[in-house]
């Protein structure tokens, strides 16, 4: 992620000694992302990866960090968190809270093959199952209440044309959000931000998903259309491209079958998907924050997914009917 707190070597001298991985050797900030601020750090005992929480406070912390070791210990391929000698898994860093995990093997997948779509949708799905009787519970912040909270603080800035986009699609999630169909969706932990630059692979096997600090509880089928709109589009038109769209619902289902219901809300949720990161995307640009190495992210181009999904038919999830 950017970085907003810069780290040196010579910050991590005392504060290692707390953790069991020897003397930090050295550290490389991570110049992605807008959220947090990351860092690749070299240690006696190996490689791992350190965060400082810009957003986030110390009581919701331990929600994302606990959902990784629950994953983690349940087979699914993620980020080990790091206990300090008091078991703590998060800690203060220059006044900030701030985590140590494990570094995943491989590189991220950005021109994808149904072939990988398809490692991505079976872990989501086996994530989404193992992380079922996970005890925590915590809203997605980044649904329903976060997108009215936030439509007046971009509106000012957009055309009346985005503005008039922009409240229809609130206003159409909202219609939804209140249906019957909506309150059935399965739902539990979600990782909600699983895009390419968060999934790593060795060639064509999957090594593990990351960056599980937009996770919350929400309907599953948000998360696979979060999904989707990344991994089986162009990217320069927004456009989904079938065989990958297939390849990934396909093997999701295999392992997790989706209910009837979800098949009705897969249209309006790839839609919610959409509407989700222009929202944020609008914000971060109109709105932005102070970084080291920080560049925000095109919001045109989840207005362009959005504009597909609300007049374009979407290829059809396979349900159980």
């Amino acid at each position: 992620m950017a970085v907003f707190t810069p780290v040196t070597l010579d910050d991590l001298g005392s504060w290692m000694l707390q953790f069991p991985l020897g003397k930090a050797l050295a550290v490389k900030g991570i110049a992605s992302g807008i959220e947090n601020s990351n860092f690749f750090i070299t240690t006696e005992a190996g490689e791992y990866v350190l965060t400082i929480f810009e957003n986030l406070n110390f009581e919701q912390l331990p929600f994302y960090l606990k959902l990784m070791r629950h994953l983690a210990d349940h087979g699914v391929l993620v980020p080990a968190p790091v206990p300090n000698a008091e078991g703590e898994l998060v800690v203060a860093l220059h006044g900030k809270p701030a985590a140590i995990v494990s570094k995943l093997e491989g590189s991220s997948q950005m021109s994808p093959l149904p072939s990988h779509c398809a490692e991505v949708g079976a872990m989501l799905a086996r994530m989404h199952i193992a992380a079922q009787d996970f005890p925590l519970q915590q809203a997605n912040l980044r649904s329903l209440d976060w997108w009215h909270e936030t439509t007046p603080k971009v509106l000012p800035f957009i055309s009346d044309e985005l503005q008039h986009l922009l409240r229809a699609e609130v206003h159409f999630q909202d219609a939804f959000d209140s249906t019957a169909i909506y309150r059935a969706l399965p739902r539990g932990p979600i990782h909600a931000d699983l895009f390419r630059n968060n999934v790593m692979f060795v060639g064509e096997q999957l090594t593990g998903f990351f960056d599980f600090y937009f996770a919350g509880c929400d309907t599953w089928i948000f998360d696979v259309a979060v999904t989707v709109n990344d991994w089986c589009i162009d990217v320069a038109t927004g456009e989904l491209d079938v065989d990958r769209v297939n390849a990934l619902i396909n093997a999701y289902h295999r392992v997790r079958p989706f209910t009837k219901d979800e098949g009705v809300a897969w249209q309006p949720m790839l839609r919610a998907a959409a509407l989700r990161f222009w929202l944020s995307r609008l914000y971060d640009y109109y709105q932005p924050r102070d970084a080291e190495m920080l560049t925000p992210h095109d919001p045109a181009h989840f207005e362009r997914i959005l504009r597909l999904r609300e007049s374009l038919p979407v290829p059809h999830l396979p349900t159980n009917l």
